[in-house]
C-alpha cells in the first residue's frame, strides 16, 4: 500500500481540521496505508516550525522536500484553502509540483471577509481536491477546479458519557445546562448563546478557549451578561461526558466550514439550537430536525419532555450520510 503524508499548519488539536484529519488517518490506515503527519505546530510525527500559521518565516524548499520526499501521496489539510501562512503554502506548492497530492479543503479564504483578498487553491495534473460540503465544491468549480465531496464523518455509536459526574465537576445541580462546544472567536457568536441562555434561565458552558485576540471582547460580554457561565472542560471530562452532562447544545455561529457539534448533538442524542449559517442549511437539507435560536418556548417544552422519536430519526439520517464507518470506503473511491 501507499505511504501517505498528512501536512497542515497545525494537527492534534481540538479544531475541526485536526479532528477530521485524525479521522482520515484512521480510515487510511484501515485501508492499509502507512500514514505519517507533518505540521507546523501541535502534535505530529514531524514538526516544521515554518509551517505554523504564525511562523515568522517558512521552511526552505529543501527542508520541506526532505520531509515529504519519502511519500507516495501528500494530503494537504487546509493549507491551500485558508492560507494562514502564505509563504509556507507557496513552498508547499513548489515541493508538490509534479507529484501526487490530494487537497482536503475545509473552508476557503474567500469565505472569510478579512481573508478574501488571498489567492484561492491552485491545481495541477495529478492533484485531486476534496471539499467537506456542496457549497465549497460549487464555489471551487466556479473557479475552474473540480472536487469531490466527503462530508465530515462521525461515530454514530459514541460511548455513553458520565452525566452526573460531569455536572458535579461543573458544580451544578438541576440547572439547565447549554453546551457551546466551540472556541470563542467572533464568528462563533457567543452573544447569541448568551441571549438564548438568558431566555431559558440556563447555564452556558463555553468549552473552548478565546482565540484570534478575542479574549478581551469575550470578558466584556460575559461581564455584561446575567447568565452564569462555565468555562473549558474540567480535568478528566471527555467530550462524551460533556454531551451527557448537557441538556441542550447551541450552535449560534454565523459561519462554519461544517460545524461538527451539529452532528455530535445528533449522535449524542441532545437537542440542538442552531443558527442557520450557510452550510447549516445544507446539513438541514438531509432532513434533520433542530430548533432555531428563537424557538424559546418550544425548547422549554422539549427540555421538560424530550421527544425520543426525534432523536431516533436524526440519528438514522446521520448513520446513513455521515457515518465514520463509511469513511474508508469513500476515501477508497477518491484514491482509486
Amino acid at each position: 500500500m501507499s505511504r501517505v503524508a498528512i501536512v497542515s499548519f497545525r494537527l492534534g488539536g481540538t479544531d475541526g481540521v485536526s479532528i477530521e484529519s485524525a479521522k482520515w488517518i484512521g480510515a487510511l490506515r484501515e485501508l492499509g496505508h502507512h500514514v505519517s503527519t507533518v505540521a507546523g505546530s501541535g502534535t505530529a510525527d514531524q514538526l516544521l516550525a515554518g509551517l505554523a500559521a504564525n511562523a515568522s518565516s517558512p521552511p526552505s524548499f529543501d527542508e520541506l522536500n526532505e520531509a515529504l520526499e519519502p511519500f507516495d501521496l501528500v494530503i494537504v489539510e487546509n493549507m491551500a484553502s485558508l492560507p494562514l501562512n502564505v509563504a509556507a503554502r507557496d513552498v508547499l506548492y513548489d515541493v508538490l509540483s509534479g507529484r501526487a497530492a490530494l487537497f482536503h479543503h475545509h473552508d476557503f479564504a474567500w469565505q472569510r471577509a478579512h481573508l478574501s483578498h488571498l489567492e484561492g487553491p491552485r491545481d495541477e495534473p495529478g492533484w485531486r481536491h476534496v471539499t467537506i460540503n456542496e457549497l465549497s465544491r460549487r464555489e471551487l468549480h466556479q473557479r475552474g477546479i473540480e472536487a469531490t465531496i466527503i462530508y465530515n464523518s462521525f461515530d454514530c455509536s459514541p460511548s455513553r458519557g458520565r452525566r452526573e459526574w460531569t455536572r458535579r465537576a461543573l458544580r451544578l445541580d438541576d440547572e439547565t445546562l447549554v453546551a457551546l462546544p466551540t472556541r470563542a472567536i467572533p464568528r462563533k457568536n457567543v452573544e447569541g448563546a448568551l441571549a438564548l441562555c438568558e431566555e431559558l434561565d440556563a447555564v452556558l458552558w463555553l468549552m473552548g478557549p478565546a482565540e484570534d485576540d478575542y479574549g478581551q471582547k469575550l470578558d466584556q460580554l460575559l461581564e455584561a451578561s446575567p447568565v452564569t457561565v462555565r468555562r473549558m472542560l474540567p480535568e478528566d471530562v471527555t467530550m462524551d461526558d460533556a454531551y451527557a452532562g448537557a441538556d441542550l447544545v447551541v450552535m449560534p455561529s454565523t459561519w462554519e466550514g461544517f460545524g461538527n457539534p451539529v452532528l455530535e448533538s445528533v449522535t449524542h442524542r441532545r437537542a440542538l439550537a442552531l443558527n442557520h449559517y450557510p452550510v447549516a442549511l445544507e446539513i438541514l437539507s438531509f432532513g434533520f430536525k433542530f430548533f432555531e435560536l428563537s424557538d424559546v418556548e418550544r425548547l422549554k417544552r422539549f427540555l421538560k419532555d424530550p421527544d425520543e422519536e426525534l432523536f431516533d430519526a436524526n440519528l438514522e439520517i446521520a448513520r446513513r450520510y455521515f457515518n465514520l464507518n463509511d469513511l474508508a470506503g469513500r476515501l477508497r473511491q477518491v484514491l482509486g
